[in-house]
């Protein structure tokens, strides 16, 4: 599911003068309030956690997770804030409350848990109520930079490394406390930037393809937020013009600027300071300059903040591509053309791509959003590279998927006799392949088409159950192929003749992409050079 197609069920992208902001009096902007059902971000309201890179979270906020530990932290510090204040000793409160000193001082430390009746007692002592004791933010900068010290300290990690944990007392500089907090930070950070590792990539591919089959790939905000928007630029019907999207700009307030020197790794830049949208003048021919520029006002749309996880990353790429799928095969439209369609028996992905005047890989993934809620077919979706290797794929009809330990499907061999495989020997390269599999878990029809890209050639099929064959086009076929996986013996084993024959006398050299082991790109936007978007801007904001 890594670089999915702009309306697809996984997360990438499928496929100086200004051309349009409009003119007049634009209409308000719509922001979307409920659009976050695929992943979760954190409060943007803090500047700084606004610009902290994917999986950089902060050691408090971390540490926040155990509740208990905070809790007696913030505690215990309160209450030696409290009593000093007032000039108190540990024997004089100890006294007011009718408990030792020593116990007082676990107390404070963090280290025990009073009970109700001696919080009662301290609060009553310290002239507070229970509840402000309790509830209490920490008074000063000082005492919260003693309670993330104390956090960090007891962090499992820290105390992997077998160092002594530093005890500040009131003659300890504030500005050594500040040193030693940020130090923490940094090394989490640090160590949470270097987990996006392939395998940590993989998990939350897994994930994410758990969360969007538990929805049938169908979410519903994001759709009620396309209709909202189509409704804005008064859309009628049919495919969406490269003008409708200049005017649904317009109506998010956005102008849209062509220029020659978009940076490298991007494939558009929003400036949200003057509201413009720069985008390369001459298109790549991979990708629908619809597309991009739909990309780039969904996520405006959605309200993304910038992600801290991989996960959040992968989230946010799908509910931007979907949204932008969903204004491109608008549902309305889309679904009464799949049942109109659906009504003859003739549903076909390739007449879902010419009305629409998108991509074969485009309508196949917006098949699946729409085909088990509106249709009730269950389906499944696989873009398989020529050697075998599944790229992206999705599926709610049990069709199994050959899998890893860590359930992730990308980069795993398919069978050789499902129809994702068996039509790159196909010499008809026009018309779609069709073939009935029986598999360990059931008979699927499966409808597959070949297609080019910069990364070389790759199958994109459809495939159902065979009770649900019945409503597509292609439904005849001849073709049947039978797949034993995952039994070694169907296609992964070499036959017992071959084996006996070449064992023991070849040495291959395999060819293994640098991505498989190397970490995820760093940054806030994985693989964009933010540097050069910012650069990049500064020229631009003068024009």
């Amino acid at each position: 599911m890594t670089n999915l197609p702009a309306n697809g069920p996984g997360p990438g992208a499928n496929d100086a003068q200004s051309t349009g902001g409009g003119s007049g009096n634009p209409r308000p902007a719509t922001r979307a309030k409920h659009t976050r059902v695929i992943a979760k971000n954190g409060d943007s309201s803090d500047p700084g956690a606004a610009h902290r890179p994917w999986g950089a979270a902060e050691a408090a906020e971390l540490a926040a997770a155990d509740d208990h530990t905070v809790d007696l932290i913030s505690l215990g510090k309160q209450i030696r804030h409290l009593r000093k204040q007032r000039e108190m000793s540990l024997d004089d409160l100890g006294a007011a409350v009718g408990s030792a000193a020593s116990q007082l001082s676990l107390i404070e430390n963090g280290k025990k848990e009073p009970k109700l009746s001696m919080l009662r007692a301290l609060a009553r002592a310290l002239g507070v109520s229970s509840d402000e004791l309790l509830g209490a933010e920490p008074p000063n900068r000082r005492v919260a930079l003693e309670i993330a010290l104390e956090r960090a300290q007891r962090s499992a990690q820290y105390q992997a490394l077998g160092l002594p944990n530093v005890k500040p007392s009131g003659r300890t500089p504030t500005e050594i406390l500040e040193a030693l907090v940020g130090l923490h930070r940094e090394v989490e950070r640090q160590v949470n930037l270097h987990t996006a590792t392939p395998e940590e990539a993989r998990r939350a591919n897994t994930e994410l393809r758990r969360r969007m089959r538990d929805k049938d790939n169908y979410f519903g905000d994001i759709e009620a937020e396309a209709r909202t928007l189509l409704n804005g630029v008064d859309y009628a019907g049919g495919p969406l013009s490269q003008h409708q999207i200049a005017d649904l700009a317009a109506y998010l307030r956005f102008t849209l600027h062509h220029v020659d020197d978009l940076p490298h790794s991007t494939r558009s830049v929003t400036d949200l300071k003057h509201r413009r949208i720069y985008l390369t003048q001459v298109g790549t021919g991979a990708h629908d300059p619809r597309t991009v520029l739909l990309q780039a006002l969904a996520s405006h749309v959605l309200q993304h903040d910038v992600p801290r996880t991989y996960l959040e990353f992968l989230g946010q790429r799908v509910a931007t591509n979907y949204l932008a799928a969903a204004l491109l095969i608008p549902e309305s439209s889309a679904v009464a053309f799949l049942r109109q369609k659906m009504t003859g028996k003739e549903i076909a992905v390739e007449d879902l791509r010419d009305n629409f005047a998108v991509s074969y890989e485009a309508a196949a993934h917006r098949f699946t959003n729409l085909a088990t809620h509106h249709l009730g077919i269950r389906t499944h979706f696989q873009k398989v590279h020529k050697s075998g290797i599944i790229f992206k794929a999705y599926e709610n009809d049990d069709v199994a998927f050959p899998a890893d330990p860590t359930g992730a499907i990308e980069g795993q061999p398919v069978c050789r006799y499902w129809t994702s495989r068996q039509v790159f020997d196909v010499p008809d390269k026009f018309n779609a392949f069709n073939q009935y599999t029986d598999t360990a878990t059931g008979t699927y029809w499966c409808t597959a088409r070949t297609e080019r890209s910069a990364d070389g050639l790759f199958s994109l099929s459809i495939g159902v159950p065979y009770e649900a064959a019945k409503w597509f086009r292609g439904k005849e076929t001849k073709a049947r192929s039978v797949s034993k996986c995952p039994d070694p013996d169907c296609c992964r084993n070499p036959p017992r003749a071959l084996a006996e024959s070449w064992a023991g006398q070849v040495w291959p050299t395999a060819r293994a992409a640098s991505s498989q082991l190397a970490a995820m790109p760093l940054g806030s936007f994985p693989g964009v050079d933010e540097t050069e978007v910012y650069q990049f801007l500064e020229r631009h904001s003068k024009d």
